[in-house]
């Protein structure tokens, strides 16, 4: 089986099936789990130097950042979702 991929924006893209969660960098925890990310080198910085708009929590324990809205990431893994059914 082929593994699809979301674009996350500015050419990247993580694998659907590795997403365990989109959330918004402003809350109290988004703020926590990036810190703890950053100092343990599983934080990716796929922003492009724009300002982190979502956090993407993969099944590695790896967290990716993105410049894209949190909901448009999750409208791309439900139409991907879709694709596949």
């Amino acid at each position: 089986m082929k593994p699809s991929l979301l674009n996350i924006g500015f050419g990247n893209a993580v694998i659907t099936d590795k997403v365990v969660a989109v959330i918004t960098p402003s809350s109290a925890s988004g703020k926590r789990i990036r810190e703890e990310a950053r100092e343990s080198n599983l934080l990716i910085d796929a922003t492009h130097g724009r300002k982190t708009r979502s956090i993407i929590i993969m099944t590695s324990n790896h967290i990716v950042l993105s410049a894209m809205q949190p909901e448009t990431l999750a409208n791309r893994l439900i139409s991907n979702s879709e694709d596949k059914e």
